[in-house]
């Protein structure tokens, strides 16, 4: 695909005035041929490969930032599901292996590595489920280390089992971390209908279909749509509306392929895809509910924003796809509330709240996203929680996911503080009433019937 002078000098502009960034380069690494019979070969294998196939990623996207003048605000890596490269392992800890991957991570300079994972949608071995139980250890003795859980898919359905096993991982998570607000539990995910080839944390992981390395970028542009949306006549109508949304996720699509192919070129390993998401940050100005409120509401939250957040969701695709032939992960708009100004705004004054949340995941790319609720919440609420956005996932045939984060000690209306990206969240209510008993039922809610398709 070539770039004219024109695209590329257009892009500076909003890099320069509208908060345009690439938000990652993230080398997705195939770690398969990292097992072995031990798990401190494992950990021995895992950690030389990264720093082997990674060495060279920073200073690369850096330079090629410099160059373009595009800012890359991450560099990241992906690796294969641990808990599949585990599988035969005997004797040591699984937290050994996470702290080598997390090692190997700090020595090349990434800001975040994904992939303790595991792929568990319709049941799991006795090794996944010791897998499973080592998440909260390993998420709370490393820095850099992301982990996420499949629990469901529209061909499989619901695992209700490994629902409510993480609704106790993330009660687990949390209390490990209690003296940083829960911090554990933003660095997990759990996925209906995972992607593997999503360059986003904290829910990256390399596929087992995915080639040996590859480079994918992730790019977010919400300042720039909302500077667009912002400026547009008050009186146009939302199809012309979404036409300027989707002309301008053409041209952030470009300038990302742009960064990924030619940091794929220099590295020596195949461009994966393009992930165009509208991904917020706690920068005034780059908030995706503030583009919800500039196209015609007084607050994000509030009736008819489901509508218009659809809408955007579906701009935001077409524009990737008229771009670039390699548009993939999720590729949408993100509403993580913790990271977005405009949601927590929006929350502390009543307008947005965790039902207006679960009914804007049916429509937008991901699920509820670094929600925190109160550090009473019983594990098996949060575990209602991950299933009703399962269900919305496995319905839909989209993907949908839950970080949520139960604050160890705080109570609705205060807030956390978790630095960073990760930004700060007010704490927002649940329910009351107890849904323990279904959890405790466990099994599977079979696959609906449109999942026959062969």
């Amino acid at each position: 695909m070539e770039y004219t002078q024109a695209e590329i000098l257009q892009t500076v502009a909003m890099t320069e005035m509208e908060h345009l960034d690439v938000r990652t380069v993230t080398l997705g690494l195939s770690l398969l041929d990292c097992a072995s019979d031990s798990l401190a070969g494992v950990a021995q294998k895992a950690g030389d490969k990264i720093r082997k196939f990674a060495a060279r990623l920073v200073p690369t996207v850096d330079e090629i930032g410099e160059q373009f003048g595009i800012r890359v605000a991450n560099k990241r890596i992906s690796i294969t599901p641990v808990s599949l490269i585990t599988e035969g392992s005997r004797g040591g800890d699984l937290v050994q292996v996470a702290r080598a991957i997390d090692d190997a991570a700090g020595t090349v300079g990434v800001d975040f590595i994904g992939g303790y994972s595991a792929l568990v949608q319709k049941g799991a071995t006795p090794s996944e489920t010791r897998f499973l139980d080592s998440i909260p250890a390993a998420l709370s003795s490393t820095q850099r280390l992301c982990s996420s859980v499949n629990a469901a898919t529209t061909r499989a359905g619901i695992n209700m089992d490994v629902v409510g096993h993480v609704g106790r991982i993330i009660k687990d998570a949390a209390e490990r971390t209690r003296d940083q607000g829960g911090l554990a539990c933003a660095k997990f995910v759990c996925f209906a209908n995972a992607v593997e080839d999503n360059p986003f944390m904290a829910g990256a992981f390399h596929g087992v279909s995915e080639a040996e390395a590859v480079v994918n970028v992730g790019v977010s542009g919400p300042g720039v749509v909302h500077h667009a949306v912002r400026h547009a006549d008050r009186d146009l109508p939302l199809q012309d509306l979404a036409e300027t949304i989707k002309k301008l996720s053409f041209k952030l699509a470009r300038a990302g392929e742009l960064v990924g192919r030619e940091a794929a070129k220099r590295l020596g390993i195949p461009f994966g895809i393009i992930d165009l998401s509208l991904a917020p940050t706690p920068v005034p100005g780059d908030s995706v509910a503030n583009i919800i409120e500039a196209m015609g509401f007084e607050r994000a939250g509030t009736h008819g924003t489901t509508a218009a957040l659809a809408l955007i969701t579906d701009a935001v695709k077409k524009g990737g796809a008229m771009a670039s032939g390699s548009v993939g992960g999720m590729s949408g708009a993100f509403i993580p509330v913790s990271e977005d100004a405009g949601m927590i705004e929006a929350t502390q004054l009543g307008a947005l709240s965790l039902a207006k949340l679960e009914a804007w995941t049916s429509v937008c790319s991901v699920g509820i996203d670094m929600v925190a609720v109160p550090g009473s919440t019983s594990a098996e609420t949060i575990a209602a929680i991950i299933a009703d956005e399962m269900a919305i996932g496995v319905m839909n045939n989209k993907t949908t996911a839950v970080r949520i984060i139960p604050v160890p000690g705080r109570d609705v209306g205060e807030m956390v503080e978790f630095g960073g990206l990760l930004g700060s969240a007010p704490i927002m209510p649940v329910s009351a009433f107890s849904c323990a008993d279904f959890i405790r039922r466990g099994g599977r809610i079979p696959a609906p019937i449109h999942s026959l398709r062969n």
